[in-house]
């Protein structure tokens, strides 16, 4: 489990409505999971799939996959 306090940078973006909503119920059905974790480990994922090979960017999904140091 990592111990330190990782930067954060504040994003400020819009997405559909029927996506937000979405999200909102996931979060809200499920409590170990905030936007903030869902976010990373979206992006993150998508980053890997589409041809990241930075291993810090593996780290920062597989923390938020299992709710390590995330939220």
């Amino acid at each position: 489990m990592t111990t330190t306090m990782e930067p954060r940078i504040s994003l400020n973006v819009e997405i559909p409505e029927e996506l937000h909503e979405s999200l909102q119920s996931y979060v809200e059905s499920h409590q170990s999971w905030s936007q903030h974790r869902v976010f990373c480990a979206a992006l993150s994922l998508f980053l890997m799939q589409n041809g990241t090979s930075d291993r810090r960017i593996n780290r920062l999904y597989l923390d938020s996959l299992f709710d390590y140091s995330v939220v």
